[in-house]
């Protein structure tokens, strides 16, 4: 049925109908009604306890152990519901690495699989980290699952037909306002970015292909409703964008509103809130208040099993089908940062259940890895030079300038490293997501902080130029800066950036100018030819050789991107057998063994220049409030900093001088 053929007019009265008849609201109570209610998570990540295992602490704002009981209150508030899952499922978190490690037993479910099945799902997706350990992992995955999991714009290679079940339509009994069983037949269908053909190209490159997400929607929803769909949910795992459609885009949830048929979206993948007061769009199609778009209900729940979506559906039966009449779209999150305390507990037997995984993940991160002699702390991450990045580069470096001995053509190339902070805040969402990794003993736990994703090390052949127009799209990290303007001035685009593409390359030095323009948005699309902000650029002391080869070493994430400069499949020199976790923790062990400890110092190879201005500037940071935070930053900052207290989110908010 589609929606948008639907308007109400009023609350109480009168409604247009597709039939094109009008339907008084005396007249409405001689058709059957009844209330839907979608209860969906997405990006669980494998966050399936309340504990952070980076920090061996327990925490109340993360964790699918207090997400169930969430979903067990909105199911209960309800006669009827659903409840979804939006992918990226099984990666993220220290209980994925572990089950990645010990591989897959037969019988025995993953228990990210395990919790969902508890919790009774009638239907999942696949995220695009479900391909991070490769197919024969995830199909050992899926085989557990009680229900389906489906995926409709993933084609096996040989055969041109889809690699898994592209929707199913389930007939559900539900009650209706009379107190009256009534059946209905409820789609599911399912998409994944078709970048992952990008993203896990070792993994998945001359075995499966991915159609676009729209394209893929328009095909198989009128299949649905032939078949007998009396309702379309989809599964999206797409992020939101308000540009105009392009074929094979990554972010989807918007336009997918447009295709006729479907009933309600249920999106993810960018870790995000809708609706939201934090979330921003232009687009005059989107209704905040209802968390519809276009007409089309749509919710996206955040990440870890921080909030959990609910859609409701109120559908009447008219002229021999079921019609959507009025629809609404909220979030529940599992944490309350005004009152800064949990919304609930922990579903006792689903920590029950997951206690011998919980104990045998710790056991796992704690495995001895090596011994630094300083603390690793992002808390400076985003403004200078940082030890948590330092050591990751120094780690890929490392392991390139030993691989290639062995590879004439690339023995005598200079190797460059690039190395991106990953914990910085989240997406100015989390005051507490930083890396903080104490000088001493380190184990397996910290290198799982320092590199949180299960990348591949790849290394890419570059020009002098190359480099410098890579680190002119990392640049974009900041806003530009008004030297003439007395008023604060926020440093970091948020919004704009991502912070995992905040790349810092180590083997040159540089500086980055931000009353500049910048010259790269946060997609590296060129929005002003005219602008560098990178100055300084230097190799071996002197400016770099925009001719010169060089190898950066990096991941397969980056490496196939084709989104910075020179990264894309003709510049890959080679990739890797190593994850860059292993390669980091293999590196502190050898260094340990050599030396005795690391030293993850940074050696401050770039920095924010100097602004010039004759006039007061205020220019402000956000990071962490934590006192260790405070003392760290106190004792390592390169800049003149001021303390100016703590934003409505929890972060604390920094006065940076950049004029000295």
């Amino acid at each position: 049925m589609d929606r948008r053929r639907f308007l109400q007019l009023s609350s109480f009265c009168v409604f247009a109908l597709s039939s094109d008849k009008v339907l008084s609201a005396e007249q409405s109570k001689n058709h059957n009604m009844f209330n839907l209610r979608v209860v969906s998570t997405t990006d669980v990540h494998g966050f399936l306890t309340d504990f952070d295992y980076y920090k061996d602490a327990s925490t109340e704002k993360f964790g699918f152990s207090r997400t169930a009981t969430l979903i067990e209150q909105a199911r209960q508030e309800v006669k009827n519901s659903v409840l979804v899952d939006n992918g990226d499922l099984i990666q993220g978190n220290p209980i994925a690495d572990y089950q990645a490690a010990v591989g897959y037993q037969a019988g025995k479910p993953h228990p990210s699989v395990q919790v969902l099945n508890l919790m009774k799902y009638e239907v999942g997706t696949l995220g695009n980290h479900e391909f991070n350990y490769g197919l024969e992992f995830l199909d050992n995955v899926l085989k557990e699952a009680t229900f389906p999991i489906i995926n409709a714009n993933v084609y096996d290679v040989k055969t041109k037909q889809n690699r898994y079940t592209p929707y199913v339509i389930q007939e559900r009994q539900l009650i209706d306002e009379q107190g009256n069983k009534q059946s209905i037949k409820i789609g599911y269908i399912g998409f994944v970015p078709p970048q992952i053909m990008v993203w896990d190209k070792a993994n998945l490159d001359g075995k499966v292909y991915v159609e676009d997400i729209k394209q893929t929607a328009e095909k198989f929803v009128p299949e649905m409703k032939k078949a007998g769909a009396d309702l379309v949910i989809c599964l999206a795992h797409t992020g939101p964008s308000d540009k105009e459609y392009v074929v094979g885009e990554e972010n989807a949830a918007f336009h997918l509103a447009d295709v006729k048929g479907i009933d309600a979206i249920v999106f993810g993948h960018s870790h995000g809130l809708f609706p939201h007061k934090s979330f921003q769009t232009t687009s005059t199609l989107v209704d905040m208040l209802n968390g519809t778009v276009n007409g089309v209900p749509e919710n996206m729940s955040g990440y870890w099993g921080n909030n959990i979506g609910v859609i409701d559906l109120q559908l009447y039966y008219l002229n021999g089908k079921w019609v959507v009449n009025h629809a609404t779209a909220h979030i529940r999150p599992i944490y309350d940062n005004e009152k800064k305390a949990a919304t609930v507990e922990n579903k006792p037997e689903i920590t029950a259940l997951l206690q011998p995984v919980h104990e045998a993940t710790r056991k796992f991160v704690a495995q001895p890895i090596g011994k630094s002699l300083d603390d690793m702390y992002s808390y400076l991450a985003l403004v200078q030079d940082d030890p948590t990045v330092q050591i990751v580069n120094q780690a890929q470096k490392d392991y390139v300038e030993n691989y290639i001995k062995s590879i004439p053509e690339l023995k005598d190339i200079p190797v460059l490293s690039a190395a991106a902070p990953f914990k910085v805040g989240g997406r100015k969402n989390d005051p507490t997501s930083f890396v903080e990794v104490a000088k001493g003993d380190l184990t397996f736990r910290n290198a799982a902080d320092l590199y949180l994703y299960p990348n591949i090390l790849a290394t890419l052949k570059v020009k002098g130029h190359h480099v410098k127009e890579w680190l002119e799209c990392s640049a974009g990290m900041f806003n530009q800066i008004d030297p003439n303007k007395t008023e604060p001035q926020g440093l970091i685009n948020w919004e704009g950036f991502r912070t995992y593409n905040f790349d810092v390359i180590d083997g040159l030095s540089y500086e980055i100018d931000v009353t500049q323009p910048a010259r790269y948005n946060g997609e590296c699309e060129l929005i002003n030819a005219n602008s560098e902000r990178i100055r300084n650029l230097q190799f071996n002391g002197k400016p770099i050789d925009l001719d010169a080869d060089f190898l950066i070493a990096s991941n397969n994430y980056r490496a196939y991107s084709a989104k910075f400069s020179g990264t894309g499949e003709e510049f890959v020199a080679f990739l890797a057998p190593d994850e860059n976790r292993q390669v980091l923790a293999n590196y502190i062990t050898k260094q340990t063994k050599l030396q005795g400890a690391i030293t993850p110092t940074a050696d401050k190879n770039w920095r924010l220049a100097k602004i010039e201005s004759d006039k007061p500037l205020d220019i402000r940071f956000e990071t962490s409030p934590s006192e260790q935070a405070k003392n760290f930053i106190k004792t390592r900052s390169v800049y003149p900093l001021v303390d100016k207290g703590v934003d409505e989110v929890g972060f604390a908010i920094y006065q940076i001088d950049l004029t000295k």
